[in-house]
């Protein structure tokens, strides 16, 4: 159990091993492969978007690692926010804290404009407010009940996401092939020209195109690092957070990488309905595209797993719920947030800290009126930039971690489990993660015409976490925690 400072009030460890490993895989597996992959293939063509989907993987790989060492040594409430209070700077830890909360209300709102969009797959006029409305009163009730609700309907909604890619990535390979009975296809969009811009693939828009796509791929793989706040509420968490931990680098070289050639060979990188493709299409799940060419049943295979598509968006929902509800809970019962957001009711949910995160989320009500690709692009580059923040911290907090435990004189056998490459993983990603930081959005300085809503939008999270940690250091005068200060 994990109590409460001075609340009396307990998070229960009811998160079996069975349901934080596929707690993993759904937070891996959202919109960011079903969705935005299509975006991502259309802005850099199926060669970019593999390359820069295989970087991010193994950069994710590693913070995973780094990660998973300081989980399993302080299964504790809060994760990351925690470390960075113990082993950097509180001011940091605050920053980072806020940050995440709004990093996943913004996702949760991109999941419900990303279900709404799947819906016009077979009603292309639907409103999507209403859509987005009534998904939100599903994710809701499910966060309401019991945290052994939540997981189970999270280890349900998961496996439905693990078997849709692994029969996706087995259609896709018969259908290159010609094994259903059509055509083979083979791999003639792998070297196909647009007539109309004349960009060919497999890599379109150059360098810049590929680094674009690290910003999906960091939306894509958002949610890797929510084992880290489970652990609070595992049982055994010294045995199944690096099961959990493990199984990251094959769920991403497979499903990730996989599906991304599958798409890449059977749909063009100048289909119009792919996101970003063309606005005055329907943005559809390039898996979804993929199955309309089953022969016969292109278009009823195609329903089915747009459905699939549709349950594996309302998991990512919930796991965002989830963990921006937790988060703020952790920050309340750490005095960094309003102390009614760390109450928990009878069944030990932080309802407060619920209902805050809901109004934040429900800015996906205003998709109708913005325009639904152009208000998801929005909030998943803006969950992309939060999130790369938190990837940051929790790089400089590992590094700080090793530090201290040495310096304290403690012996790296002690630790329960060590992170692999040690530290050049870890430096690895902290490098890439600031590159696309400021790099991935660079684009908008080259457009013609020139937009200030495109680069206020492409940047805001960078000084709002700034302006978090800036507020925090004058208020609070805190200072970087000497290493023999460091908790553990």
């Amino acid at each position: 159990m994990t109590t409460l400072p001075g609340h009396g009030q307990e998070l229960e460890r009811a998160i079996t091993a069975r349901q934080l490993s596929m707690i993993a895989i759904g937070g891996a597996i959202g919109t960011g492969l079903f969705l935005a992959s299509g975006g991502a293939i259309a802005q850099a063509g199926p060669g970019g978007a593999l390359l820069g989907y295989s970087i991010m993987g193994l950069a994710v790989y590693c913070m995973m690692q780094s990660l998973g060492e300081m989980a399993t040594q302080l299964p504790i409430r809060g994760s990351f926010e925690a470390y960075a209070e113990r082993f950097v700077d509180p001011s940091l830890a605050f920053a980072a804290g806020w940050n995440y909360w709004l990093s996943w209300t913004i996702t949760l709102a991109a999941e419900l404009v990303a279900g709404a969009l799947i819906i016009k797959f077979w009603f292309p006029h639907a409103n999507t407010t209403l859509w987005a409305m009534g998904f939100f009163a599903v994710l809701f009730g499910l966060n309401w009940m019991t945290v052994k609700a939540y997981a189970e309907a999270e280890y349900w909604f998961a496996g439905i996401k693990v078997i849709t890619v692994i029969v996706f990535l087995g259609v896709g390979v018969l259908l290159i092939f010609g094994g259903l009975g059509g055509e083979a296809v083979g791999f003639q969009n792998w070297s196909l020209v647009d007539a109309k811009t004349g960009q060919s693939a497999p890599f379109v828009g150059g360098f810049l195109g590929v680094l674009g796509v690290f910003m999906v791929a960091g939306f894509s793989f958002q949610g890797t690092e929510g084992v880290g706040l489970a652990a609070a509420e595992t049982a055994d968490p010294v045995t199944n957070v690096p099961k959990a931990i493990r199984s990251v680098f094959w769920r991403i070289l497979l499903f990730y990488v996989g599906a991304i050639f599958v798409v890449g060979t059977l749909v063009g990188f100048n289909n119009p309905n792919l996101l970003n493709g063309d606005e005055s299409h329907v943005a559809y799940s390039p898996f979804t595209m993929v199955f309309q060419h089953v022969p016969h049943v292109g278009y009823y295979a195609a329903s089915l797993m747009n459905a699939v598509i549709l349950s594996a968006v309302l998991s990512c929902g919930n796991s965002a719920f989830y963990v921006a509800t937790r988060m703020l809970h952790a920050l309340a019962c750490a005095g960094k947030a309003p102390k009614p957001f760390a109450r928990l009711n009878k069944r030990g949910v932080p309802v407060a800290a619920l209902f805050a995160t809901g109004v934040v989320g429900a800015c996906a009500f205003f998709s109708n009126y913005i325009g639904d690709q152009k208000i998801y692009q929005l909030l998943y580059n803006a969950s992309s930039l939060s999130g790369f923040l938190i990837w940051l911290g929790i790089a400089i907090c590992h590094l700080r971690f090793r530090r201290a435990w040495v310096a304290q004189g403690r012996s790296l056998s002690d630790l329960k489990f060590q992170a692999k490459f040690y530290p050049y993983g870890t430096w690895l990603s902290l490098l890439l993660f600031l590159a696309v930081l400021f790099g991935a959005n660079a684009g908008v300085f080259r457009a013609d015409p020139f937009s200030w809503f495109d680069c206020i939008t492409s940047y805001l999270m960078i000084p709002i976490f700034i302006l978090l940690y800036s507020i925090h250091k004058l208020w609070k005068r805190t200072r970087v925690v000497p290493l023999q200060d460091c908790e553990f």
